[in-house]
């Protein structure tokens, strides 16, 4: 969970997410050498009183600084992609969940088990003692170490089911059916929202995922 000093992402709970992270910093090392590397030509050039001609209309650092951003945005362009087809990806699922957004609620179906199904509902501020404006009465339970399946909708408007521990965030359209596969390698509780501004209670709407053991989850299906 998101903490007001965390400046950074939160702990990865999905190989997706560690993917995107490594993507990030990947990126973030690209940025910094092009930033120091012009910021220092800028200064040079501002305080130096005599200007290096081969600065100023030479005809090969302009190929240098023409052809050297083409092969930065190879080297983004690349793991970039290879990120998209892999979030894309749809492995053999365990389970199926399908997730319905409303205004301004989240209700859930086990597509394979017929008698699963249940809305799912902030706890109001004054009926909690933690994680205020992020729990709900009714947890998703899933599985840990085995491939999830997610379908989503909605019913009024747009909405936006968003994990991010877990490196998703997925579109909640009426009339259309949107699926994305996910993968959480260890236990705990994560937290989300919606993140698509859906009216006046947009904020009040959070997704909040259990991950546990097969054996419990087993346990908790025959129990429901």
């Amino acid at each position: 969970m998101a903490t007001w000093s965390n400046f950074n992402f939160q702990n990865s709970a999905s190989p997706l997410m560690e993917q995107i992270i490594f993507f990030h910093d990947h990126t973030l090392i690209i940025l910094i050498m092009i930033t120091i590397l012009i910021s220092y030509l800028m200064v040079n050039m501002f305080f130096n009183k005599y200007t290096n001609r081969f600065l100023i209309e030479e005809q090969m650092i302009e190929m240098i600084w023409t052809i050297l951003p083409a092969f930065t945005l190879i080297f983004i362009a690349l793991p970039s992609l290879r990120l998209l087809y892999l979030l894309d990806e749809i492995n053999n699922p365990l389970i199926t969940l399908k997730s319905i957004g409303h205004q301004w609620y989240w209700s859930y179906e086990y597509s394979d088990f017929s008698n699963i199904e249940f809305d799912s509902y902030m706890i109001q501020p004054q009926n909690m003692q933690n994680f205020r404006l992020l729990d709900v009465d009714n947890r998703i339970i899933l599985p840990m170490n085995n491939q999830i399946r997610i379908l989503v909708t909605a019913t009024d408007v747009i909405h936006s089911w968003t994990i991010p521990a877990l490196g998703i965030k997925i579109d909640a359209n009426p009339g259309r059916l949107n699926q994305m596969s996910f993968f959480i390698n260890r236990p705990g509780i994560y937290f989300g929202q919606c993140s698509e501004i859906c009216g006046a209670n947009h904020s009040f709407m959070p997704i909040v995922i259990e991950s546990i053991s097969i054996n419990n989850f087993i346990e908790w299906i025959n129990n429901y």
